[in-house]
């Protein structure tokens, strides 16, 4: 029996249900740092969170503007693409359908590029962006998100591979056709279902 075999088993024991963890994920209780270059240095006096792109009304925060917005509170589980998976992790921020309410989003609107720090991007469908659990995160269970997870800013956008949920987010644009991001550009599937096991190109 193979390691990825042994999960359900291991699973009933802990009492999870199996159905939870996608094929070829394996469940930890760390929270491993992944990321390509390095930790961006954050001046939060000169941060901002820029909404633009096909919407009725770009806007732009800081982030104490941030601080004030409406929020709320997201347990989901998390699926990485390199194969792990953190079950029940908590979430506390801003709505991203807050900030599409504030913007107004365009009729020809039909996907979003997310932006980050060091020019990272990455691609979602309005549908699944705005999904009304998915949260722009500056808290991760009952502190203070961490820099190396994403602080100030992190996308949690629960239901695709966790490289859709950006850390270091700087804003996002609204577009009228699918543009790969980053990942997406070197290999990484445009969508990203961990239930499906969209990893890479192709799959």
């Amino acid at each position: 029996m193979g390691f990825f075999d042994k999960q359900p088993a291991e699973m009933r024991a802990r009492g999870l249900d199996p159905s939870r963890l996608p094929p070829g994920q394996y469940v930890t209780d760390r929270f491993p740092v992944l990321h390509t270059g390095s930790v961006p240095r954050i001046d939060i006096d000169e941060w901002d969170f820029t909404v633009d792109g096909l919407v009725d009304n770009p806007l732009r925060f800081t982030y104490e503007d941030v601080l004030g917005l409406e929020t709320s509170k997201l347990v989901a589980d998390i699926h990485c693409v390199t194969k792990w998976s953190k079950f029940d992790t908590e979430w506390e921020g801003v709505p991203v359908t807050h900030f599409l309410e504030k913007a107004g989003v365009a009729s020809t609107a039909t996907h979003v590029v997310v932006n980050a720090e060091h020019g990272f991007t990455a691609n979602l469908p309005m549908a699944d962006f705005s999904r009304p659990e998915n949260l722009f995160a500056y808290r991760f269970g009952s502190e203070q998100l961490e820099l190396e997870h994403g602080w100030p800013l992190r996308l949690v956008v629960p239901h695709l591979y966790f490289w859709k949920s950006v850390k270091w987010c700087r804003g996002f644009t609204l577009v009228d056709r699918d543009q790969p991001g980053f990942w997406e550009r070197n290999g990484y599937h445009m969508y990203g279902d961990p239930f499906k096991e969209q990893r890479y190109w192709g799959d």
